[in-house]
C-alpha cells in the first residue's frame, strides 16, 4: 500500500462511535482528496465495523485494518451507504504489565494476565479495533478477535497475513509472560467477556 495517513492520536480513545459500509466506500487521503483503496462491506466473513476518530463535516476518519499499522482514511458521509452504532466497550492491553482490562460504560468488567509477544515477535502497540469474531478450530477457544493491526515482524502467519488478535489458550502457564507470536492470549474468563464485545471497538495496546 502506498503512503497513507497514520494514526496521530495512537493511544487516545473515542467516544465509541463507529460505522459499517452498507456498500463498498472508497478511502481518501484527506477530505475530497487523493482516493487510495475501498472499505469493504465485510471482512473474515464479518460486517465491517471501523472506528471513528475525526469528524470534518460530511467526511469522517476511520481506523483501517491495514498495513503499516495505525493506517486511517477518510470516508465521505454525505453521499450515504453507511450505518451508524456506538459501542460501550473498551479494552486496554498493557505490555509492561501483561495485563487486558475490559470496561462497559466505563466500568469495568475486570483484569486478567494474558501472554504477550515474544522479543523477536513482539505484540505492536497503538489503538485498533475488533476486526471479526471467528472460531479458527485451532484450540484457541471462542471467539477469536482478529484485530485491525499486524504484525511488524511477520508478514505471513498460518497461511493469512499475520494479523494481531486475541485469543485464549489450552495452557494457562503461558500467562504473564513474552512467549506468542505476536497475538495477545487469555484466560477463558477473558473471553466469556470479550464474546459480547461489538466488531468495531476500540482496543488500545500500549
Amino acid at each position: 500500500m502506498r503512503r497513507v495517513p497514520r494514526d496521530r492520536d495512537a493511544f487516545d480513545g473515542t467516544n465509541g462511535e463507529m460505522l459499517h459500509p452498507t456498500r463498498p466506500k472508497i478511502v481518501h487521503m484527506e477530505p475530497g482528496g487523493t482516493p487510495f483503496g475501498i472499505l469493504p462491506t465485510h471482512l473474515l466473513k464479518n460486517p465491517t465495523w471501523v472506528p471513528v476518530v475525526e469528524g470534518d463535516g460530511d467526511w469522517v476518519r476511520v481506523l483501517l485494518p491495514n498495513r503499516p499499522n495505525r493506517s486511517t482514511g477518510w470516508i465521505h458521509i454525505g453521499s450515504g451507504g453507511v450505518q451508524w452504532s456506538r459501542s460501550d466497550y473498551k479494552i486496554y492491553v498493557s505490555l509492561r504489565m501483561r495485563r487486558i482490562a475490559v470496561y462497559k460504560s466505563g466500568r469495568r468488567l475486570g483484569v486478567w494476565p494474558v501472554a504477550i509477544g515474544a522479543p523477536n515477535t513482539p505484540t505492536p502497540a497503538g489503538r485498533t479495533f475488533v476486526m471479526a469474531a471467528v472460531d479458527t478450530g485451532h484450540g484457541y477457544g471462542v471467539p477469536v478477535l482478529p484485530l485491525g493491526m499486524h504484525s511488524n515482524a511477520l508478514r505471513t502467519f498460518n497461511g493469512g497475513p499475520a494479523t494481531i488478535g486475541l485469543h485464549g489458550w489450552p495452557d494457562s502457564g503461558v500467562f504473564g509472560h513474552n512467549v506468542s507470536n505476536g497475538c495477545v492470549r487469555v484466560p477463558k474468563a477473558t473471553l466469556a467477556v470479550l464474546r459480547h464485545v461489538p466488531l468495531g471497538t476500540m482496543v488500545t495496546i500500549r
